[in-house]
């Protein structure tokens, strides 16, 4: 790749692409914003983003003061806060409720939020679920979306909640009863599902399954395990056979230490190095680093599914492929998802731009280059070295650009027909094991005790492409893609009727392409950096792709 410094600019970046075009279908390879009510509150307040640290204030918005008054103001506040008697401050201030409330979320409490996810009104509606759905079986239209704590220790530049919400280092506000918390979301994201009924498409059936929630996904905005009665909260939702998928950005190792069995453990792995860490990050505790590898060391220990999750951000965190594989063999991770980011529009927030989202492809590779770096690990280590286990490409899901690996010892089987993969989970053979450990907690149980066989149409390579085959794909305004197959220069190789092209026509779009890679100094990719910190990178290897045609 060739940096290119260029003068000051003014670079605004684009709208993500999908805004005038599909929101739910594969017309698009790579991440969109998915334009929706949310998204489209996301683009309206994107100026408005906030930042809080431990050094600055979290009081209302200053308010015009007239010189005279300013000293009635100031006793007014002491008086105030000599009545507070020290007592915690609420989490989230006025302003940032606001706009959390405006950007689609419910808050719970002082500290908490859900909100509907995308998926969820999709598979309400039998339009397919989320990549949860095909790698692990939940059922989208039952998950909750959820957090009990809306402050986080980073301010990641891919972040697409756009920074709405505080962020400190460590728990310093009223703490709400984790009961009441778990009660509220309940009731509130049952709320949504009742409103959702006006939703056209809707499948009454799914609809009125959707009133039960299954599955509880701690991943919504902030950082859940910051949350002091964090093990009470997991316990509650175990108790009403609620499933937990909880994300954490690994900077609270203790936490991850002592935390109780759950479903399933996420690390947030964003950056292979120290540096890259820092820039894409930008946490607030100046060792960051060290508490990542601390959490992705800790999950060792760990007798449940444990995943290191990578986000990937072309310009950003693609490169070093290596520095992942080091990082996923402290943890000895069950599983090893690869995603790539997902745009949701230009933001004083965030300096990226729709060139930094990855193509599925592009997933794939990289997810093939991480298995095989994990393999020169495992092949340079010595008899005395506990052994780095074998990851196998397991699953993908082309909508979301996910790829899966997982562990062959605790994810696979040897059968006369090849290599079978259990990467879903047996949810209610999990609750009955988790309900032991409660009652016991010297009772232990491992991965392999809740797995599940893995669908055919979810596994990796599969005609399907993890697109569940029970549910009915949609096309918004009959939009379909004008290329289905491309070689490995990326020219296409077959139309939108998965029809070969003809030879001509390919010798045509290759000279197009090599035309475009001559402006480019004979470069095959090209990153421009701006003084903003935006990247905008041009491939010309995909330039013939997220083209569509109209199909009656």
């Amino acid at each position: 790749k060739t940096t290119i410094a260029t003068p000051a600019t003014d670079n605004e970046g684009g709208d993500c692409a999908c805004q005038s075009g599909d929101t739910t279908s594969n017309t698009h390879e790579a991440g969109c914003c998915q334009s929706t009510p949310d998204a489209d509150a996301n683009k309206e307040n994107s100026g408005a983003a906030e930042y809080y640290s431990d050094d600055e204030s979290e009081h209302d918005e200053p308010e015009v003061i007239d010189l005279e008054d300013m000293g009635d103001a100031i006793l007014a506040s002491q008086k105030a806060n000599a009545a507070d008697g020290n007592e915690p401050r609420e989490m989230v201030t006025p302003s940032q409720a606001a706009a959390l409330k405006k950007e689609g979320y419910k808050l719970i409490g002082t500290h908490s939020a859900v909100k509907l996810c995308r998926w969820t009104k999709h598979q309400l509606r039998g339009r397919g679920g989320c990549y949860k759905h095909t790698f692990y079986g939940i059922t989208s239209y039952q998950c909750m979306e959820a957090t009990p704590s809306l402050a986080c220790a980073n301010k990641c530049v891919f972040c697409w909640r756009h920074h709405k919400n505080p962020v400190g280092k460590t728990w310093k506000w009223k703490t709400d009863d984790p009961h009441y918390i778990v009660e509220q979301a309940v009731q509130t994201h049952v709320k949504m599902i009742k409103e959702a009924r006006g939703i056209p498409g809707v499948r009454m059936d799914r609809w009125k399954e959707a009133h039960t929630v299954r599955h509880c996904a701690l991943s919504l905005v902030g950082e859940p395990i910051m949350y002091p009665r964090i093990g009470d909260l997991l316990g509650d939702l175990h108790q009403r056979k609620i499933s937990t998928f909880l994300v954490t950005n690994g900077q609270h190792p203790q936490a991850i230490e002592t935390l109780r069995p759950i479903t399933q453990l996420y690390v947030s792995v964003d950056a292979p190095t120290k540096e890259t860490l820092i820039e894409i990050d930008r946490p607030l505790f100046q060792d960051a680093w060290e508490r990542l590898r601390q959490s992705l060391a800790s999950l060792k220990a760990k007798g449940q599914r444990t995943v290191a999750r990578l986000t990937v951000v072309k310009g950003w965190n693609s490169d070093e492929i290596s520095g992942y594989a080091q990082l996923i063999a402290l943890g000895h991770v069950s599983l090893v998802e690869v995603k790539g980011v997902t745009f949701c529009g230009k933001s004083d927030a965030s300096n990226l731009n729709m060139s930094n989202t990855p193509y599925h492809h592009e997933v794939v590779g990289l997810t093939s280059k991480l298995k095989d770096e994990i393999d020169k690990l495992r092949a340079k280590q010595s008899q005395d070295e506990e052994p780095t286990p074998e990851y196998g490409l397991a699953c993908e899901h082309k909508h979301s650009c996910s790829v899966l690996l997982a562990r062959v010892d605790q994810f696979s089987e040897e059968t006369p027909t090849g290599r079978k993969w259990r990467t879903w989970i047996d949810y209610n053979k999990f609750h009955e094991l988790a309900s032991k450990h409660e009652k016991d907690p010297s009772f232990t149980f491992a991965v392999e005790d809740y797995a599940a066989d893995t669908p055919s149409w979810a596994l990796f390579g599969a005609n399907e492409e993890g697109f569940d085959p029970t549910e009915q794909r949609h096309r918004r305004k009959n939009k379909y893609p004008k290329y289905t197959a491309f070689d490995d220069a990326g020219i296409p190789t077959k139309d939108h009727n998965h029809q070969p092209i003809p030879e001509d026509e390919r010798s045509r779009l290759a000279q197009q392409m090599q035309d475009r890679i001559n402006q480019l100094d004979g470069e095959a990719t090209v990153v421009t950096e701006y003084r903003d910190g935006t990247k905008e990178i041009e491939d010309p290897s995909l330039m013939f792709r997220g083209l569509v045609v109209i199909k009656e």
